[in-house]
């Protein structure tokens, strides 16, 4: 195959790894100064320890000059120097390097499949472990209530014949992880756990083969549905990580309708718009590119660019950015930017970007593994060895160093942190918020900095008539009776206000960017902003903190409207709890300055940033983090998107854009913001059991395996000790759940208290 051959079905259906170094070239992306950047997907990594293999690798590589491995879209984005030497620097060493680390990659495509077999795989396993070591169990129970022989046996028999499949199915995902590792010379997690699973097994057949009272099936599939629960919820909440990016890449438009030199009109992919283009945007169509209006006058939804809910007018000359929604008039655009430079573009790779960062945390699991794997492995052997050696029965021997393998298998180490985040899940989902991302706790327990969007979040994005000037009442019921008329937010507000009943108009007209206009009785009637309805209009006193529709009659104003947003219930509750804790609380949203202070003003926000794009709100959430803070933003919109995905921890409400719901960690359905502390506080409990867990598996470790080396501890009190361990990290995380039932009941008694007194 040469250049010439690859298209972009071919190029994204092969195997990376059947790529020469020319191809690669040409799949991969200029970045300038003789830098490419390739990005491939690698399918297989699934935690920490796997990010620093391959980065790892990659860094060994002389002419790599950067490798990121993103945990949540599974992508490694590698930048490589152009000009190479074949014979050194072949850029195919990329995927010869990923591949020499024990992972598979292929090219990267952003379209996520929309079934997700992995999750669907893990799901079956852990219903097969589950089933089997609950029939297993039952039959236990009855072995260690004292059976006769031939009835223990039989059991054993029946145990072993439901432990078998059971092993081989639901075990495969830590089978062929750590076969894979020991493969290409190195260990993880897995191994310790596939040993252990093995062993125990094998060693409780061969007990049951020569009639011996004990047989540890149970505790084999035991271990095995704990650790398949953990990993099933991880890998769950990472594919609704991931559903963010996929969902703002699938809101661009397609393609759009090129007009030509004849007036002709032809439609072509959105990535055949060139520079100089003009196109043409029906009304109810995104704009497709970045550009400059040519002809044309409408209304433009820009909340994915500044995030205020009011549609802007635009006309000819004005500067469009591609997402945007024409809602009222065609216009027609000139391409200033191709499609992949574009604003649309621009935050999805903010958010991969954001994302990719944040992939790198690790979770304190994640860093023990690589200690944790081949201590346990050097106890076992050694313990084998000297039991073999110096005892000289090596059947002893290895019992006790299965016995030592499974004290030490990381179980309780496992349900550490995704048991506590499960049960945090559950407190949190009773106070009205949902958790997307189980890591999202442990850094919500971090923050010392609430940054705000205003529309939307603060506020509830509804306009709210807050006063009138009128000469007469029936001025106000026209305004009304125009207003029915049209779907502007503001008109919408006026019609639903109170007052005298809308008079009503035979023939209405709406005027794109500039509002309503009808006759009658031989007068005309103008209902929208000051320039429409009297150019000799001035600006309203308070600088802008409010919204204006001005009513005119024969170009003579009548009447004047002044709007403002209201506020989300419980945000000034939720500030003031806020600021009691000693956050730092601050505004960043895209709407005027005069009114995002005006607003921090009425909610006591230590500091208020307006006129904020998407861009400006991910550079201010990076340098509070270069200060030292730790933000958590709140925001709702497309444009809050980067930003979500760029802060430290992210929040939305439920209604929430659907971008910014996938984009932030934590979705909040109350429509009261006390979910914002209430959470936080949550969050801090779950994080102190947390590392509570971390000491108890630790404490059990160092209690245990001496025991177990020195002999005293059998399979069965080894099985026995792991699974008390793990009862009693599970135990310790539903305290959580306890201390919401008890703070639930202090806030109802004292609800109580308070309205009795009243």
């Amino acid at each position: 195959m040469t250049c010439c051959d690859l298209n972009t079905d071919s190029v994204l259906a092969m195997s990376a790894t059947s790529f020469s170094a020319e191809e690669i070239a040409l799949v991969s992306h200029p970045l300038g100064d003789g830098l490419r950047q390739l990005d491939l997907s690698v399918p297989d990594v699934h935690c920490g320890a796997c990010i620093s293999t391959i980065e790892r690798a990659l860094s060994a590589l002389p002419y790599v000059t950067k490798a990121r491995v993103n945990l949540t879209s599974r992508r490694v984005t590698c930048i490589y120097r152009q000009e190479f030497d074949k014979r050194t620097t072949d850029p195919t060493g990329i995927i010869l390097a990923i591949n020499a680390a024990g992972y598979r990659a292929h090219l990267f495509t952003p379209i996520a499949s929309e079934n997700d077999t992995t999750r669907n795989q893990l799901l079956l396993a852990v219903g097969v472990s589950g089933f089997a070591a609950t029939n297993i169990m039952l039959l236990s129970v009855s072995v260690w209530s004292g059976a006769d022989a031939a009835t223990r046996d039989m059991f054993h028999w029946i145990s072993a014949l439901i432990a078998a499949p059971a092993l081989v199915y639901a075990g495969r995902f830590f089978f062929r992880s750590a076969w894979n590792a020991l493969k290409h010379g190195r260990t993880n997690m897995d191994v310790p756990i596939s040993l252990a699973v093995t062993l125990s097994y094998a060693v409780s057949l061969w007990e049951t083969m020569h009639h011996g009272e004990h047989a540890w099936f149970d505790a084999s599939v035991s271990l095995l549905f704990f650790l398949l629960i953990g990993r099933t919820l991880d890998h769950v909440m990472r594919e609704k990580a991931r559903a963010a990016i996929n969902g703002l890449a699938r809101l661009a438009p397609r393609g759009a309708l090129l007009l030509m030199r004849d007036g002709s009109r032809h439609y072509i992919p959105i990535e055949d718009i060139a520079v100089g283009d003009e196109v043409a945007i029906a009304a109810g169509e995104r704009i497709p590119v970045d550009g400059t209006i040519v002809s044309g006058e409408s209304d433009i939804d820009l909340s994915i660019v500044t995030g205020e809910s009011s549609p802007g007018a635009v006309a000819g000359g004005s500067q469009v950015s591609s997402g945007a929604m024409n809602l009222t008039g065609s216009l027609v655009v000139r391409a200033t930017k191709l499609a992949k430079n574009s604003l649309l573009a621009e935050i999805i790779n903010l958010m991969e970007a954001a994302e990719g960062g944040r992939a790198r945390y690790r979770r304190i699991a994640d860093r023990a593994a690589s200690l944790y794997s081949p201590a346990v492995h050097l106890l076992a052997l050694v313990s084998f060895l000297a039991w073999g050696f110096f005892g000289g029965d090596w059947k002893h021997a290895m019992l006790v160093a299965v016995a030592v393998l499974i004290i030490t298998c990381p179980c309780a180490l496992g349900l550490a942190v995704p048991v506590v985040q499960v049960v945090a899940a559950g407190e949190l989902f009773r106070k009205g918020v949902m958790v997307k991302d189980g890591s999202a706790l442990e850094r919500l327990a971090e923050v010392d900095t609430v940054a705000f969007d205003k529309t939307g979040t603060l506020t509830i994005g509804v306009p709210r008539l807050v006063a009138t000037t009128a000469l007469d009442d029936r001025f106000i019921a026209k305004a009304k009776g125009l207003a029915v008329h049209s779907r502007h937010p503001l008109s919408q507000a006026l019609a639903r206000s109170g007052g005298p009943a809308p008079t009503p108009f035979d023939r209405v007209s709406e005027i794109p960017g500039g509002g309503l206009q009808a006759c009658c009785a031989g007068k005309t009637y103008r209902l929208g902003n000051a320039a429409f309805a009297d150019p000799t209009a001035t600006s309203p006193s308070d600088e802008g903190r409010f919204s204006e529709v001005v009513l005119s009659r024969n170009d003579e104003v009548q009447a004047r409207f002044l709007f403002e947003d209201t506020l989300r219930p419980g945000a000034r509750e939720a500030v003031d709890e806020l600021n009691l804790r000693g956050y730092e609380t601050v505004i960043v949203s895209g709407d005027r300055q005069s009114v995002v202070d005006s607003t921090a003003l009425v909610l006591g926000l230590d500091k208020a940033l307006g006129a904020l794009g998407p861009q400006q709100k991910v550079e201010e959430c990076q340098r509070l983090s270069a200060n030292g803070h730790r933000v958590l933003m709140v925001g709702d919109g497309i444009n809050d998107a980067p930003a979500l995905a760029a802060a430290h921890v992210s929040m939305a409400p439920a209604t929430a854009s659907d971008i910014g719901r996938q984009a932030a960690d934590l979705v909040f359905f109350n429509e009261r913001l006390e979910a914002v502390p209430q959470a936080i506080a949550v969050a801090k409990q779950a994080a102190k059991l947390i590392r509570q867990n971390f000491a108890l598996a630790i404490g059990y470790n160092v209690l245990a395996v001496p025991i177990a080396i020195a002999g005293y501890a059998t399979p069965l009190i080894a099985a026995v000790a792991m699974s008390t361990s793990s009862i009693i990290v599970v135990t310790n995380a539903l305290r959580l759940s306890t201390l919401g039932m008890r703070q639930r009941r202090e806030r109802t008694m004292t609800t109580t208290r308070e309205v009795n007194a009243a």
